[in-house]
């Protein structure tokens, strides 16, 4: 099976330490290692790291490179321009299939944490099974919830299927993206709902199939382009942004996937506090790297990254403080959501989009 690890999002909930030009997923933030690096290592032993490709912008290029110095050249999949994940995953799957290769693949991302990753390789074993004998099909993996948390989407599954190796198969019934926090408190007391990971495992030949039926347009420009990077430097960006759940997922029918219920200790550090939750030894506990000292501070981050000043804090509780070389955020846990509509607002103002 080959796996496509996707690294080219923009970060910009985790911002100032995820930037444009340096995403969150290249922060060698967690034992000196990237998100990015530890996505490689979880996979790279199943298939062997020919089996594992990376599709990012072409801006980071090197820096994939430097991260990860085995993979092959082939291997990297240079996204011209940001056109959401549409337009990136057909660039993949078309990519894949130009080397000769249209069966069993595993889209996976690279800005997540695990603390079971055995787990998460036995359900890739399981799904390339499954994927053996039906090639036209979605398997989901659907995180066990440890709370209500409605900043995630969310799975439902149906009956059971199969149980292989400790893994429960279920049927897929619907998604729910983000819900309300009351509804989704009743989601998770229901015990039919799990986390969505937003991995799943396909083949190449199903996904450019659903392309050639509903993303008509888009295939017919980018499959021309495919193998001429000057005509793809062109056509990329005149693909529609959209994401793939809209383009593809939302037209398939529920009995086109099925869902591996597991339990990986997964976390998605896409906020400064949800970094904070996923480094935490508990729930009261600080935080903090670079030269910091805190004092009369619980549940706080505080990250500094300028050399030579000392940053302190007195008296703070569930803050969120990061200090770079050009910049400064102060924001209590509750307002984290609203980092993503500052850094909007920074990139509308001509004299500020420079620190985004």
């Amino acid at each position: 099976m080959k796996l496509i690890i996707f690294a080219g999002g923009a970060g910009t909930r985790l911002w100032p330490i995820s930037r444009s030009n340096t995403p969150k997923q290249f922060d060698q933030f967690f034992d000196g290692k990237s998100t990015l690096q530890l996505a490689v290592e979880r996979v790279r032993d199943l298939w062997g790291i020919e089996s594992v490709y990376i599709s990012t912008n072409k801006k980071f290029k090197e820096i994939v490179l430097s991260q990860i110095p085995d993979l092959p050249v082939k291997n990297l999949i240079l996204e011209p321009d940001r056109r959401d994940l549409a337009a990136a995953v057909l660039l993949a799957m078309l990519t894949v299939k130009s080397q000769g290769y249209t069966k069993e693949i595993g889209i996976l991302w690279a800005d997540h944490l695990m603390d079971r990753p055995e787990m998460f390789q036995e359900g890739l074993v399981i799904a390339s099974e499954m994927m053996s004998k039906k090639q036209n099909q979605f398997v989901y993996f659907g995180e066990k919830p440890r709370f209500a948390n409605h900043n995630l989407g969310w799975i439902k599954y149906g009956r059971e299927v199969e149980f292989s190796n400790g893994i429960t198969v279920r049927e897929f019934r619907e998604w729910k993206y983000r819900p309300e926090l009351e509804l989704c408190k009743k989601m998770y007391k229901s015990k039919v709902w799990y986390w969505n990971t937003g991995y799943f495992v396909t083949s190449v030949g199903f996904v450019l199939s659903l392309y050639e039926k509903y993303q008509k347009k888009m295939i017919d420009t980018l499959l021309p382009a495919i193998k001429d990077t000057k005509k793809l430097e062109k056509t990329y960006p005149t693909l529609e942004a959209i994401s793939f759940d809209d383009a593809i997922i939302k037209h398939t029918k529920p009995s086109d996937a099925k869902v591996l219920l597991v339990n990986l200790g997964w976390s998605d550090p896409g906020t400064l506090y949800a970094l904070k939750e996923a480094l935490e030894q508990t729930k009261v506990s600080n935080v903090t790297k670079g030269n910091v000292y805190t004092y009369d501070t619980t549940d706080s981050l505080v990250i500094n990254y300028e050399q030579g000043k000392l940053v302190t804090t007195i008296g703070l509780k569930g803050y969120i403080v990061i200090n770079m070389d050009d910049s400064l955020v102060v924001v209590h846990k509750d307002n984290v959501p609203k980092v993503k509509e500052l850094v909007g607002k920074l990139k509308e103002d001509n004299n500020l989009k420079r620190f985004v």
